[in-house]
């Protein structure tokens, strides 16, 4: 028996090609079938930064298989939680979802030693927001 997702999640960075590609990856690994994960970029990339995947490797996740993707009102729409990551105003508001802002570096153009602790600041968050929603599903 399959049971529906206590949430769905949108992650936005311009390029969708590093920081929202690895916070999906953690999100995914950590949360698994409770979580919806999504990605998406502004202006996305042509593919997703190597020293991301490598910097995700070392850690047990795999996001080596992952594109990005264009920002779609309907994702947005379609999502609980919208985490933008310097997606500036291109990110569509609407009533009824929750907006988070994280202010990370971005990996874009910089070797795996850079990307390492961007990296790890990404899994802190998410394994905030983790818990965020599996409380609240205990409420």
């Amino acid at each position: 028996m399959t049971t529906a997702p206590l949430a769905s999640v949108l992650f936005v960075c311009v390029h969708n090609a590093g920081r929202s590609q690895m916070a999906a990856g953690f999100l995914d690994h950590l949360a698994g079938d409770r979580v919806e994960v999504r990605s998406a970029g502004s202006l996305p990339g042509d593919q997703v930064n190597p020293a991301a995947v490598e910097a995700m490797a070392e850690v047990g996740v795999d996001i080596s298989d992952q594109k990005p993707k264009v920002l779609t009102t309907e994702a947005v729409q379609a999502s609980d939680y919208v985490i933008t990551m310097g997606c500036g105003d291109a990110c569509p508001i609407f009533p009824g979802k929750k907006y988070l802002d994280w202010v990370l570096e971005d990996p874009a153009g910089q070797g795996v030693e850079a990307v390492r602790p961007i990296r790890d600041e990404i899994k802190l968050l998410i394994e905030g927001l983790v818990a965020e929603i599996d409380a609240k599903q205990e409420a």
